[in-house]
């Protein structure tokens, strides 16, 4: 198994990794080729394998550590993992372990869902698969049942085109979504594991590479099939389940996309520390002005928090799956969108530098846009949010309950306790218990009053007085079919910092570290972020309304940005 430090020696020690190299790949929109095999001799690919003794959050720690470095990177090698997933989800046990063992090889697997004309709209699409009797593995294509409604014991014959696949091209598996049933609806579709080198010549054919304005050296392209027959063990799951294996899959590859962000953040924060230590304005450090120090401490803040949000929701996949319709949703909102607003903010603190493509430009430019797609990937934010809108009479049924899974919550947030085994039968299409981080809400808060630190004390009444708000608006809403109302998408943004704010209080609670060192001095990181959290900062850095001179704590975390290396600049991030 490949650790977090080994990865970071890696990344650090070889010249295909500098950051020079896979610049220069970028300007040519090649493939990071030579990159790619060494973090497949590293081993990294046995991690995207989630078998029951897994560990999910290492994984994500993992992927953090090649995005720190290169987001094209990242994402290219890490899209096998989405691409395995439903497997992992739903798969036949022989199944799931013949495709372990080609993953743990480095073979590629890309997941192809999205086609031209449809988009996210996957009820809509048109990539369809026969039964055919006649079809099995050793014999080959037969005369097929051009009825689609076939029990598919001899096979499958499928037909159609899947558009902007990460890895469509070198990839030698794929998971293909396919319409099985003419009417459609939401049994109307399933999942096929297609192996292309077992495909008769003709029945596959590559699409051409997209450009893109980010990630330009991935390969983003797609695939088309003519009557390719695949045999009956290629399907995943049961016949009509495939909407529901999706759904599911997107519990794990939401909370697996924020590795991307939180490496996108330790990469910003480095390159706008290193420009503020060594730049001078008008004979003043650029690192002793206010506003540039106010703006380098909310970053910190804001990254602090979206990895307080990801080691929390990765644990709960281990811990508390029953809930991860909601913790998925609204954890693949938020890191992204706040993130993506992080980076702004640091670009104007860059200036110039900021747009540069070349010396000094430093690289930032081609991580901003790079990064843009990680708020798209397995559903856009507006997705992710209509989602945790849908399910929010619950959420809100259970938050006036306050009733939470204790001991599911306890070992979510105890970095340091062994993870229970990845048990993919607890996974539900809709949480029947809610979200247990924002209904512990007011415990944690009474524990914050009852153990400190004491100056966190006005901030946690302004939460608790926001829990309330968000409890009033939210009790009377009822999702409208064919469409939510715009305002509507406040309360989704609402109940999100909740959680936020709920995983920083219990990584606060539950692990004695992280109430040491200068991260920690009278609770400087939770205070940070809780006002971050709710913009008590202000425009102008005044005081907010819950008392503390907000300019002073994010001061205080800019001193600490200035004199630590990014890459220790985490909460958990070294532990693997």
């Amino acid at each position: 198994m490949t650790t977090t430090a080994d990865l970071q020696t890696l990344l650090a020690t070889h010249d295909v990794l500098a950051p020079d190299a896979l610049a220069e790949l970028d300007d040519r929109e090649e493939f990071p080729d030579g990159a790619v095999r060494l973090l497949d001799d590293a081993g990294l690919p046995a991690h995207y394998v989630l078998s029951p003794d897994g560990d999910f959050s290492r994984t994500v720690r993992l992927l953090r550590a090649v995005a720190r470095r290169d987001l094209t990177l990242a994402i290219a090698h890490g899209k096998t993992f989405l691409g395995a997933a439903p497997v992992w989800v739903a798969g036949a046990p022989d199944q799931a372990a013949r495709l372990a063992e080609r993953v743990r090889a480095g073979e590629v697997v890309c997941w192809g869902l999205t086609e031209r004309d449809h988009g996210a709209d996957l009820l809509a699409s048109e990539f369809a698969a026969v039964a055919d009797t006649d079809v099995d593995a050793a014999d080959g294509p037969g005369t097929g049942n051009a009825n689609g409604h076939g029990d598919g014991s001899g096979g499958w014959r499928l037909t159609g085109e899947k558009w902007l696949i990460n890895n469509a091209t070198r990839s030698t598996l794929a998971c293909v979504l396919a319409r099985t049933d003419r009417a459609g609806g939401g049994r109307g579709f399933s999942l096929f594991l297609v192996d292309k080198r077992r495909l008769p010549e003709g029945s596959w054919r590559n699409l051409p590479k997209v450009r893109t304005h980010g990630i330009r050296g991935a390969d983003i392209s797609g695939f088309a099939l003519d009557g390719a027959p695949v045999p009956a063990d290629a399907l995943i799951g049961e016949r009509g389940d495939g909407i529901a294996v999706v759904l599911k899959t997107l519990q794990l590859t939401r909370i697996a996309c924020t590795a991307l962000s939180l490496g996108a953040a330790d990469h910003a924060l480095r390159l706008a520390r290193d420009f503020a230590t060594g730049r001078e304005l008008y004979g003043r450090r650029l690192a002793d002005i206010p506003h540039i120090r106010r703006i380098l401490g909310r970053a910190a803040a804001a990254a602090l928090t979206v990895e307080a949000v990801s080691l929390l929701s990765a644990r709960s996949v281990h811990t508390l799956p029953g809930e991860l319709s909601a913790i998925s949703a609204l954890t693949k909102a938020y890191v992204p969108t706040l993130t993506q607003e992080t980076l702004t903010s640091l670009g104007e603190l860059l200036g110039v530098r900021g747009f540069l493509t070349s010396p000094p430009g430093g690289g930032f430019a081609k991580l901003e846009r790079d990064h843009r797609i990680c708020a798209i990937f397995d559903g856009s934010t507006a997705v992710n949010r209509a989602s945790l809108l849908n399910q929010m009479p619950r959420l809100t049924r259970q938050l006036s309950r306050r009733r939470t899974d204790v001991e599911g919550l306890r070992a979510a947030a105890d970095l340091t306790a062994p993870l229970p085994p990845f048990d993919r039968d607890r996974l539900t299409m809709l949480s029947v218990t809610g979200c247990s981080a924002v209904q512990a809400l007011p415990d944690m808060a009474a524990r914050i009053r009852d153990q400190g630190p004491p100056r966190a004390a006005p901030l946690i009444e302004r939460l608790l007085t926001e829990l309330v708000r968000l409890e009033a608006e939210s009790a009377d809403f009822v999702p409208v079919v064919g469409g939510l109302p715009s305002t509507a998408f406040g309360m989704a943004e609402a109940y999100e910092r909740a959680y936020a704010a709920a995983a920083c209080l219990l990584l606060w609670l539950e692990n004695p570290p992280l109430r040491t060192g200068r991260l920690a001095t009278d609770g400087l990181w939770l205070r940070a972020c809780l006002t971050v959290l709710l913009g008590e900062e202000g425009s102008d850095g005044s005081h907010g309304s819950g008392g503390e001179d907000a300019t002073a704590v994010l001061d205080a975390l800019a001193d600490v940005v200035l004199t630590t290396p990014a890459t220790e600049l985490t909460l958990w991030g070294g532990a693997a």
